[in-house]
C-alpha cells in the first residue's frame, strides 16, 4: 500500500515531466520567446486537476475541475503514446542514418505539430463517437425449456455523474423503450463513485423511471456503486422503480430465475452488503427453470457451472479507448460480446456499456444497448 502510494504518483510525475519537456521543446521552436514559468504553471495545473477535483469545493468549482481533468486525462494518454512512438521512430532513423544527428529543428517542429494535430483529432472523434448509441442483438437458445421467447435489454456502466453521462440519458431511455423489452437488466456501475456528482438527480430519476418493460427493470451493483453515498444510491434506485438484486433472485413470469450479484470489490465499500457464495443461492432455485445471472465483472464467469444458463456482464467498456482495448482483451476470457467456454458451460453476454468513465471519449469502442432474445 505504502509502496503504491509512493511509486504511482512518482511515475505519474515522471511521465508528465517527459510530456511537458517534449511540448515545451516544440513550443520554443514555434514561439522562441515563450515563458517557461507560465508554461510550467499551466501544465502543472492540468496535470494535478484530477486530484484537485476530489477536494471538497463548491459544486460549480468541482464540476469545472472535473471537466478539465476528464479531457486532460485523454490528452495525456495520447500525448504519452504519440511522443513515445515518435521518439522511437526518430531513434531508429538516427541509428540507421536516415536522420542526421543532432536532429534538425525542423524535424522536431513537424513532430510536435503532428502529435498535437493527431491528438486533437482523436479527442474530437472520441467525443462525437461517445455521443452515439449503438444497438447490438443476440439470439440465445436456452438449454432448459423456455415457455416462450423473452426479450432482455442489457445496459451497464451508466456512470451517472461522470462528464457527459446525464446528457446521454434521455437518448438511452428512448433507445431502450424502442426495443420493447420484457425485462431490462442493468449490469452495474450505475453511478460514478459519488452520488453527489449527479447534477440533476430529479431529472435522472424521471428518465429512468420512464423505462418501459413488461416485467420490470432489475440491476446489480458494480465496483463504482458504493462508498460514502451508498444510502442515497439505494434510495435513488427505489425512486426509479429499479429493483436492485443484492445476491438474490426473482422469478420472472414463472419462466426463468433472474439472479443479481453484489460486486466483489466495491470502491469505498458497500456497508453491510457482502457478496456471498453463488452456489448456495443457485441451489435454492428450481433446477427446471432457466437461470440468468447479472454479474457486473466478467472476471467472475468461472464461478458458475451448468446450473446457470446465461450470465450478463459489463465493466470492461471494451477498453473504452485504443490501445487500452488491446490490454483489456488480453486480460479477460470474455471482454465483450457472446462467449461460451465449452458445451454445457454458461453462455455469457458482455456489453461494452452505455456510458463512459473518467474520460468522455470512445475510441475503438461504442456506447451500446444490447437486445438479447432468449428462445
Amino acid at each position: 500500500m505504502v509502496f503504491g502510494a509512493i511509486t504511482i504518483p512518482a511515475a505519474y510525475a515522471a511521465l508528465n515531466y517527459y510530456i511537458g519537456k517534449r511540448l515545451f521543446q516544440w513550443l520554443r521552436l514555434l514561439l522562441p520567446s515563450v515563458s517557461g514559468i507560465l508554461f510550467t504553471c499551466i501544465y502543472v495545473f492540468l496535470a494535478i486537476s484530477l486530484f484537485l477535483s476530489f477536494i471538497p469545493l463548491p459544486f460549480i468549482l468541482r464540476s469545472i475541475l472535473r471537466f478539465i481533468s476528464a479531457y486532460w486525462t485523454g490528452v495525456f494518454l495520447y500525448f504519452l503514446l504519440l511522443f513515445a512512438v515518435t521518439d522511437l521512430v526518430l531513434l531508429i532513423g538516427v541509428l540507421i542514418k536516415m536522420i542526421p544527428r543532432p536532429i534538425p529543428q525542423i524535424v522536431g517542429l513537424y513532430r510536435g505539430s503532428a502529435v498535437l494535430i493527431i491528438t486533437a483529432g482523436l479527442i474530437c472523434y472520441g467525443v462525437i463517437n461517445a455521443g452515439h448509441l449503438k444497438n447490438v442483438t443476440y439470439d440465445v437458445k436456452m438449454e432448459k425449456a423456455l415457455q416462450s421467447e423473452m426479450r432482455i435489454v442489457l445496459i451497464s456502466d451508466l456512470h451517472l455523474g461522470e462528464i457527459g453521462t446525464e446528457k446521454r440519458l434521455e437518448s438511452l431511455v428512448k433507445g431502450v423503450n424502442e426495443l420493447n423489452p420484457d425485462i431490462v437488466c442493468i449490469a452495474g456501475d450505475i453511478f460514478g463513485d459519488d452520488y453527489t456528482r449527479i447534477s440533476d438527480p430529479n431529472r435522472a430519476i424521471a428518465l429512468l423511471k420512464s423505462i418501459e418493460a413488461e416485467y420490470g427493470v432489475y440491476a446489480c451493483f458494480g465496483n463504482h456503486d458504493g462508498g460514502r453515498t451508498l444510502d442515497r444510491m439505494l434510495v435513488f434506485l427505489e425512486d426509479c422503480n429499479i429493483r436492485l438484486l443484492k445476491d438474490e433472485y426473482v422469478i420472472i413470469d414463472e419462466r426463468l430465475a433472474l439472479l443479481g450479484r453484489l460486486d466483489s470489490s466495491p470502491i469505498g465499500g458497500s456497508g453491510d452488503l457482502r457478496r456471498s457464495d453463488a452456489a448456495k443461492i443457485i441451489a435454492s432455485i428450481d433446477k427446471n427453470q432457466p437461470v440468468v445471472v447479472i454479474d457486473h465483472n466478467p472476471a467472475h464467469i468461472n464461478e458458475y457451472g451448468k446450473d446457470v444458463d446465461l450470465i450478463l456482464a459489463g465493466h470492461t467498456h471494451k477498453g473504452q479507448l485504443f490501445p487500452i482495448n488491446l490490454l483489456i482483451s488480453a486480460m479477460y476470457d470474455a471482454d465483450y460480446g457472446y462467449y461460451q467456454k465449452e458445451t454445457g458451460s454458461p453462455r455469457v453476454v458482455v456489453t461494452q456499456g452505455a456510458g463512459t468513465w473518467l474520460m468522455p471519449f470512445r475510441i475503438g469502442s461504442n456506447n451500446e444497448i444490447a437486445l438479447i432474445t432468449l428462445r
